[in-house]
């Protein structure tokens, strides 16, 4: 790894641990950052996977206080978030790696655009009433899916299923999301470090870079403004999604 590349993947991770901290969307600097040192999709999306896993298991402790209310639903819930993961990583490694390049434009506009509209999204979910059991099993079972298959956006596609499925208050939600997260990121992690193409020294830099990311933005929440980390975000996917979509 020359030095342009270490720089290259420990500003991402640096960056991404200050985004997760603010506002999420971490993924979104580390992975399209390695694409760019040159490596193929899906060993970056495996290699991310890993080296952003030491993070959920922050936040998961952080909001641990938000889980006791739902607990009768826990081992369901962690079960499907579980077994959506392993579909997910399957298709990763299963399928020819050409499908997953193919989609690669797509699943980071996707996620970018997920992430851009999380405000909103957030907003509307917390004044819309009712609950819905299929609605929340059917959208655990994909927050898994997806969070094996493709890292960006995870949390949001998590905290949605939630909030369509359970009457609760978003920022109670928050800390059930953070658990399914884990789970699913747990599952694909190990998963993805067995049998999967995960490149050790990407993971050696960007780990300790995310975590440290992750400390400064926790120091810094409360000074700074999550929308700058937001918009930086949003143009670094938007601009990663497009350049790859048109070569």
């Amino acid at each position: 790894m020359d030095p342009q590349h270490l720089a290259l993947l420990v500003a991402a991770g640096f960056g991404a641990g200050v985004c997760n901290a603010l506002a999420g969307g971490g993924s979104l600097l580390t992975f399209p950052a390695l694409l760019a040192i040159g490596m193929p999709p899906v060993a970056a999306t495996v290699t991310n996977a890993v080296s952003v896993w030491p993070g959920y298991i922050g936040n998961a402790v952080a909001l641990r206080s938000h889980l006791p209310s739902f607990r009768p639903l826990l081992p369901r819930l962690v079960a499907l978030a579980a077994v959506g993961a392993v579909t997910g990583t399957v298709a990763l490694l299963a399928a020819p790696p050409e499908v997953f390049t193919a989609l690669v434009p797509f699943l980071i506009l996707s996620a970018t655009a997920l992430f851009a509209f999380q405000p909103l999204i957030t907003r509307r979910l917390a004044a819309s009433g009712g609950a819905s059991a299929p609605l929340l099993y059917c959208g655990v079972f994909i927050g898994g899916a997806y969070g094996a298959y493709f890292n960006g956006g995870m949390g949001i596609v998590f905290l949605t299923a939630l909030a369509l499925g359970l009457d609760a208050a978003i920022g109670r939600l928050n800390g059930l999301k953070a658990l399914l997260t884990l789970t699913a990121g747990t599952t694909a992690m190990i998963s993805v470090a067995i049998f999967g193409p995960v490149q050790w020294l990407a993971v050696l830099v960007l780990a300790p870079a995310c975590l440290l990311g992750g400390i400064a933005g926790a120091k810094l929440a409360d000074r700074l403004k999550p929308i700058a980390f937001r918009v930086l975000v949003i143009a670094f996917g938007t601009a990663a999604g497009t350049a790859m979509l048109l070569t």
